[in-house]
């Protein structure tokens, strides 16, 4: 497919940090998606809470199956507005990398334990990974990822006009990643098709797990339009809860994708956009739901958040994962040997509290679900073996 002129190109690309050799077969956007699809934190999102915890089962969306919906949303954006769909394909695969187990409940936990240590973000976590913590190749540290899914992933909710996290501050020192623009419009197809995947496989996990009915979704008026079209061609489906469902969640998805293509292609043309630093160089966001759509997903997500995120059930869970991962960080901090050998050695010997702090975050971080669960019942349960 013959890309925009307002395309990333895989020829034009900034390059890596590291010298590598090229390869006739792949572009460098490839390789990228190649290296992330193998690195060993890629695999571990298959065990991370999306909003149900991991082993609560019943098939429900992990951060990995998040991530591939991501992706397959981020391809079909792309290839509608001639982007570099394997650009967009990495980015996608990228933007969860960081993630701490247990969602948002364990981000909160780290963020909590490290405020005198300089904070925790998961998207600079996906930095660290990315460029320190994943070690495959002899000659450096890292995946050596390309310059634009590195910056896209970092500024994947826009342009950080204050940087507040030293690791962020030193790597930008060495590889600039211009983080006053926003990104590439891949970048950016990137970031809404992560909030297309979650606003709908939220729909589908509540759904099914038994937080709401479909007549309590039909009170929102565009889900109920949905609804009645797809019962009119198919009443004999009108007892078929799971079917309504999976023809909402379809049709939404659909909407979403057709709005965020045809608001785009107008933003392009208004913006007058022609090359790919033009995008970056604007004082807002060009791929972008349009006003009538965000008034929806507005009404969508104050349903979910209703019925869903804030239940009871909802709530213990988190309370009891965000206890699990402060736990593990407090007895880890007062007692380093209690850390596995191979994460006590990357400890130096006059160590500070802010070094022991970073290195017991990047650790926990890392963990999934059930790695965390494992090492807390471990370490607080006198009856277990070590």
């Amino acid at each position: 497919m013959e890309l925009a002129s307002y395309a990333t190109k895989a020829e034009d690309s900034k390059g890596r940090m590291y010298p590598d050799y090229p390869n006739i077969n792949r572009s460098p956007f490839q390789r990228d998606r190649d290296r992330l699809i193998h690195s060993e934190s890629f695999r571990r999102l298959d065990g991370k809470t999306q909003v149900f915890a991991y082993h609560e089962g019943k098939n429900y969306r992990t951060r990995l199956t998040h991530s591939i919906e991501v992706s397959q949303i981020t391809r079909t954006l792309c290839k509608s507005l001639k982007l570099n769909e394997e650009l967009g394909e990495a980015i996608a695969l990228a933007h969860d990398l960081g993630h701490s187990p247990f969602g948002h409940a364990g981000e909160r936990a780290l963020q909590n334990s490290m405020k005198k240590y300089g904070g925790f973000d998961h998207n600079i976590n996906s930095l660290k990974i990315m460029t320190k913590l994943e070690v495959h190749y002899p000659e450096f540290c890292g995946l050596n990822l390309t310059w634009e899914t590195i910056e896209a992933t970092v500024k994947h909710n826009g342009p950080i006009k204050k940087i507040t996290s030293d690791y962020l501050k030193n790597f930008n020192k060495k590889f600039d990643l211009d983080l006053k623009q926003y990104p590439s419009l891949e970048g950016q197809v990137g970031a809404i098709a992560d909030d297309i995947a979650y606003n709908n496989h939220d729909i589908d996990d509540g759904f099914r797990a038994g937080f709401f009915s479909i007549e309590q979704l039909r009170e929102l008026p565009f889900i109920n339009n949905i609804a009645d079209t797809f019962l009119q061609k198919y009443p004999e489906h009108q007892h078929h809860p799971d079917m309504i469902i999976y023809a909402i969640t379809r049709n939404m998805i659909a909407r979403m994708i057709y709005d965020v293509t045809e608001n785009a292609a107008r933003n392009i043309k208004k913006q007058k956009i022609v090359h790919p630093q033009d995008a970056r160089a604007q004082k807002d966001f060009t791929i972008d739901f349009s006003e009538a759509m965000k008034k929806d997903i507005k009404l969508l997500r104050q349903f979910l958040k209703e019925n869903f995120y804030t239940t009871t059930p909802i709530a213990r869970m988190d309370m009891k994962s965000q206890r699990v991962v402060e736990e593990l960080f407090s007895l880890f901090m007062d007692n380093p040997k209690l850390l596995p050998m191979n994460i006590r050695t990357q400890i130096p010997s006059n160590a500070s509290d802010q070094d022991i702090a970073e290195t017991v975050c990047d650790y926990i971080a890392n963990m999934t679900d059930m790695m965390a669960l494992e090492e807390h019942n471990k370490l607080f349960n006198p009856l277990t073996r070590f």
